[in-house]
């Protein structure tokens, strides 16, 4: 599929941004890479701080700062409607393909093989097809840049709003210039919900995660819906915050996102995955689990 002009002059807009202090989105990725590897030595072991990789900092600054209650309903009510047309899952990937940092020198990936690793990994594992068929999806919300949204607004450790920030929350310190902040029902524990409310009915901060998750919804089991929504909520599933809102649900489905962010964090390699061998397997599994074209 071949981006709109409105859409290929978006992709530009956000090449020249000044505020984008990421280089590209893959500059995250390896952030967290470096941050929530298990098994680290102590040589292996980096800061990770505002002076260690200042282009990180500045990125989670502008996110703590802006996302607020206010920008993430938002937000839900301009994409959780999925007014943005119907695409094929080849489609929506081609369209992330032209999301390409040309500057790059280290990697001649596309989007889609990136996916690729990921999904192939899972298969050579063993893994089910309906998790082999989550990694491959799971990253096609970052459409969203190609939308106009800010690289801040896209990827980024998630974390409800409307309730008090966790200390787990990485750079938790740029909350201090967040408007919530001045707001008291926002700063308490429990915030604009109830206890034991469950993840799904939480409003997590806007980003990539949610919008894949509420465009595969009527689609996917539970496992793969969790994998989508809640891979980037750091504060939960590394570090145990926000368990007063979780219900036995949410405690059930713990592992399996674990299990995923094995694959999403180091399935990057070398290998250059074969497209022409690896479509018809995909194009099979697209279609039993998926409708030919999706809302997005």
């Amino acid at each position: 599929m071949n981006a709109s002009a409105t859409e290929t002059a978006t992709t530009e807009e956000i090449r020249l941004a000044p505020n984008q202090p990421l280089k590209d989105l893959d500059d995250w990725d390896d952030f967290l890479e470096g941050r929530y590897k298990e098994g680290k030595t102590e040589e292996e072991f980096r800061v990770y701080d505002a002076t260690a990789t200042p282009g990180v900092a500045e990125f989670y600054k502008q996110n703590h700062e802006n996302m607020t209650v206010a920008y993430t309903l938002a937000k839900e009510e301009e994409y959780f409607t999925l007014r943005k047309g119907q695409k094929t899952i080849w489609e929506a990937a081609e369209f992330l393909n032209t999301l390409v940092d040309d500057s790059d020198p280290d990697t001649d990936l596309t989007q889609i093989e990136h996916l690729l690793q990921t999904s192939e990994a899972m298969r050579r594992d063993g893994m089910p097809r309906w998790m082999i068929l989550t990694g491959f999806i799971h990253d096609l919300g970052k459409c969203l840049c190609l939308y106009g949204e800010p690289q801040w607004g896209v990827v980024g450790d998630t974390f409800p709003v409307g309730c008090a920030w966790s200390k787990d929350i990485v750079f938790h310190e740029y909350f201090a210039n967040n408007p919530d902040r001045h707001v008291a029902e926002y700063q308490t524990k429990y915030g604009i919900y109830e206890p034991n409310c469950g993840l799904e009915n939480l409003h997590m901060s806007f980003g990539h995660d949610g919008y894949i998750m509420k465009v595969m919804k009527p689609y996917l089991q539970d496992e793969s819906l969790y994998m989508l929504g809640f891979h980037s909520f750091y504060p939960w599933h590394k570090h145990g915050a926000y368990d007063h809102f979780c219900n036995d649900k949410d405690r059930s489905m713990l592992d399996w996102v674990l299990k995923f962010n094995q694959y999403d964090l180091y399935s990057k390699g070398h290998t250059k995955p074969n497209m022409a061998e690896l479509k018809p397997y995909y194009d099979d599994l697209f279609a039993e689990f998926l409708p030919p074209t999706l809302a997005w």
